[in-house]
């Protein structure tokens, strides 16, 4: 049963910093020592960097420098031009945070990520080997092929993904923008329906919703998924390199909980990674892994880096 209790001030959310980065001047957590190995942890929709709270300390305690941003559309991070348009594929979410380690000067990272953080990680190892030294990727092998999603699936798997539909609606958009923290919190109990978590947990990470670019990020993403959308023609050759599916091989660890259903074994996509790779499953646990189950998520962050570091 949730528990409503007062919102307690969040620590790890004050120690936010700025930088101009690209297209965006992002709000993020810089932890551990400065010349440690990089670890880049990118959340998804509808979560912040709050996912991330228990698994930041477990990383610094080992030696690594740990980075933790808001994407486009969440808490402080924000479009440095009134003009840029608002664009929630998948290529600009990875440039982004590519954007972010040129600012930081960060040539190499660890990238690891759940829901649109995973899929980020997983075009990180895809496209740009050289600056990921491994990945850790939620769900697994998450990359958007545009012709692809226009297959339909059975009913009982469309049934999951209702909430796309909604948003491919003027409906939708006006709804999610009127009922943002009320959506947000019904998804939350659908992904993770045995995660007991209480108001103040969820409160935290609902300011990050109020982001005046938020509901344009949201529904562009997926919009665009569906076909429904413009993608931008600066991302259109990486767009094409990544419908390709490319094989990654950087050390990799992916993970299935109960969120990912039948897929949750990862056979779907073993084959996808080339290098150093293994596959973890987590019963009893949702879609918010590193918030619901942070240790097991720190530990695959520590055994990527340990096969990266004896290559």
């Amino acid at each position: 049963m949730t528990v409503s209790t007062a919102v307690a001030p969040s620590a790890f959310a004050a120690s936010a910093e700025q930088i101009d980065a690209g297209l965006l001047n992002v709000g993020y957590v810089d932890a551990g020592p400065a010349d440690g190995p990089a670890v880049l942890l990118l959340h998804g929709w509808p979560y912040d960097i709050h996912s991330f709270e228990d698994v930041v300390p477990l990383l610094t305690a080992s030696g690594h420098r740990v980075i933790v941003p808001y994407l486009r559309g969440f808490g402080t991070t924000r479009f440095r031009s009134d003009d840029t348009v608002r664009n929630g594929e998948q290529a600009a979410i990875a440039f982004d945070a590519i954007a972010l380690l040129d600012a930081l000067e960060i040539e190499q990272a660890i990238v690891a990520g759940f829901d649109w953080g995973a899929r980020t990680a997983v075009i990180f190892g895809a496209l740009w080997p050289e600056r990921c030294t491994g990945l850790v990727a939620v769900s697994g092998y998450i990359v958007v092929n545009l012709e692809l999603n226009q297959r339909p699936l059975p009913p009982k798997a469309e049934l999951g993904w209702w909430y796309q539909y909604y948003f491919a609606t003027e409906r939708g958009r006006v709804g999610y923008g009127e009922n943002r923290r009320e959506f947000n919190k019904l998804i939350w109990q659908l992904a993770s329906p045995r995660w007991d978590f209480d108001d103040a947990t969820f409160d935290r990470t609902a300011a990050s919703f109020d982001n005046p670019d938020h509901v344009d990020i949201v529904i562009h993403n997926y919009r665009w998924r569906l076909s429904l959308a413009e993608g931008e023609p600066q991302y259109h050759e990486l767009e094409e390199k990544l419908f390709e599916a490319p094989v990654i091989g950087v050390p990799t660890i992916t993970i299935g909980s109960d969120f990912d259903g039948a897929a949750a074994d990862g056979h779907a996509y073993a084959t996808k990674f080339s290098g150093p790779y293994s596959h973890r499953v987590l019963d009893g646990i949702g879609h918010n892994v590193p918030q619901e189950a942070p240790e097991a998520f720190a530990d695959a962050i520590l055994e990527v880096g340990s096969r990266a570091s004896a290559e």
